[in-house]
């Protein structure tokens, strides 16, 4: 099992920090993660808007402005690397060094700046680390991974842990932008016809489209901030396909300046706002996905995901991020796995039956359940359910972070009124299961003061027409009135009559 640093508490000690430097063609990024895990969690983020694309598409070479800027931006990538003590740094460039004469001179004096090698990556292995990293981000993802960048427009069909073989288009932000002349008119139909060279795009019908890239998240806050929307994470947001289309109507049609909300947007990322409409809205009508879903995770989580071991691979993200927020946030993480247990065999007796989704959804929040104790008691179920609400977990959409955050505050405040904008993400069905799942875990941490060893002795059972809680002998202290109050709290909730019992009631 993992553990902490001793010297950093909040840091996992077998994790060994990893940073990826990405050259692309609007922007340059460094990401420094904790380490290769299935669900790596950046320490340090860094970029500079160098547009190293603007021009490539018509003249042939890189900007200059733009290489002065990612040369300077390289240098302190070196230094912020060497501060944080990281030595295994990954550095790969993209389309406008791919597609810029002057690309091979601009490499050397990249790789001079930042002091490691730069992989010059091609199209289609591109396009295969931006579906690995959706991969990364989503449990078993069916559909079609879509990375538009400033030079181009990596497509690549991902089913489980399977990707296809890819394609790479001149259909980014930036190199639409010069090869239409500046409108978004002429860069429909130049991508309409590149779309249509993409026969297996057909494949999309009824599945999700998978949007990667800077360009296509801002035009989701946009969306977020237009419905008002109770959540601020990118990663996961789902739009309908058809209202995507509309709204990426709107958004080439108007004047980008008058939109709602357009503050959101930095300035630099504004101009590029119409050509990611546009080659939504033709990936909408080329493909007829059933819904768009953002993806936080691309060709940089690709890169790591490639570099896991077969079985790292397999294991479910989302299981993995809330093991590793157990293990640094709960007083006794093995308290975390045995509550999993403990839950399986009440919602086995009570016959509430559960989808494998909803299983493993059950799961994380068990593990997530103790992440709060520090908090002063009055705002632990608020404290948890910001955190859960927030964190940057993979492998869960935003139904399910609902979840997961409501049952971990009902855990603490017994009060199903509890986080209503939360509540609004959530299925009827999904609200249900979290209180009953928070009414449980009351019951667990009273009798166990959340240390291990005790919920395997301390069995939560539903039989006909009871839910019995047995004591051994050794822990018949326990039962008291506020035992018995929570056991009551449950047994409501699954239409049943509460029992303490001693070992012995299941001989009778």
């Amino acid at each position: 099992m993992l553990l902490s640093k001793p010297d950093a508490p909040g840091r996992l000690a077998a994790a060994k920090p990893v940073a990826v430097v990405d050259i692309g063609s609007n922007s340059v990024r460094l990401v420094a993660y904790e380490g290769l895990t299935r669900n790596p969690a950046p320490i340090f983020n860094d970029k500079a808007m160098c547009a190293l694309g603007k021009g490539v598409a018509t003249s042939g070479k890189l900007n200059e402005d733009g290489v002065e800027k990612a040369i300077a931006a390289l240098e302190r990538f070196r230094v912020l690397c060497k501060t944080m003590r990281i030595d295994d740094i990954h550095a790969v460039a993209t389309a406008a060094a791919r597609d810029a004469k002057n690309g091979p001179d601009f490499l050397e004096a990249a790789r001079k700046a930042l002091g490691v090698r730069i992989e010059l990556l091609a199209g289609k292995r591109e396009s295969q680390l931006a579906a690995q990293g959706v991969i990364s981000g989503f449990h078993l993802p069916d559909g079609v991974a879509g990375d538009m960048g400033g030079g181009s427009l990596e497509l690549n069909e991902v089913q489980g842990l399977k990707v296809g073989k890819g394609v790479s288009l001149r259909a980014g932000g930036l190199a639409l932008s010069d090869i239409s002349e500046g409108s978004p008119k002429k860069a429909q139909k130049i991508v309409r016809d590149a779309l249509d060279e993409v026969s297996w795009l057909h494949d999309l019908k009824g599945r999700t489209f998978y949007a990667i890239g800077g360009t296509w998240r801002a035009l989701a806050r946009l969306h977020m901030a237009q419905r008002n929307y109770p959540l601020h994470v990118m990663h996961g947001y789902r739009i309908p396909a058809n209202e995507a289309a509309d709204f990426s109507a709107i958004v080439e049609r108007v004047n980008v300046e008058a939109l709602v909300a357009i503050d959101i947007v930095s300035a630099s990322r504004r101009p590029l706002l119409a050509y990611g409409a546009v080659v939504l809205e033709e990936i909408i009508r080329a493909g007829k996905p059933r819904d768009i879903v953002i993806s936080a995770h691309g060709l940089r989580e690709g890169l790591l995901f490639e570099r896991l071991e077969h079985d790292a691979r397999h294991k479910d993200p989302l299981i993995e991020s809330a093991r590793e927020l157990n293990i640094l946030r709960s007083r006794a993480p093995r308290h975390g796995e045995e509550l999993c247990a403990w839950t399986d065999a009440i919602m086995q007796s009570a016959h509430l039956e559960e989808s494998e989704e909803e299983i493993r959804l059950r799961h994380a929040a068990c593990l997530l359940a103790d992440i709060g104790w520090r908090a002063h008691p009055d705002y632990r179920g608020e404290q948890a359910m910001n955190i859960i609400a927030n964190a940057a977990f993979a492998g869960v959409d935003h139904p399910g972070r609902a979840f997961l955050a409501l049952a971990t505050s009902y855990r603490h405040t017994g009060e199903a009124a509890a986080g209503p904008f939360l509540r609004t993400l959530a299925s009827a069905r999904m609200l249900d299961r979290a209180h009953i799942l928070g009414a449980a875990m009351r019951v667990a941490y009273v009798i166990s003061a959340a240390m291990p060893d005790i919920l395997p002795r301390t069995p939560l059972i539903c039989r006909k027409d009871k839910v019995v809680l047995t004591l051994p002998e050794d822990l018949s202290p326990l039962a008291n009135a506020r035992v018995m109050g929570r056991l009551k709290s449950f047994a409501r909730l699954v239409g049943r009559e509460p029992v303490i019992s001693a070992d012995d009631y299941w001989r009778d």
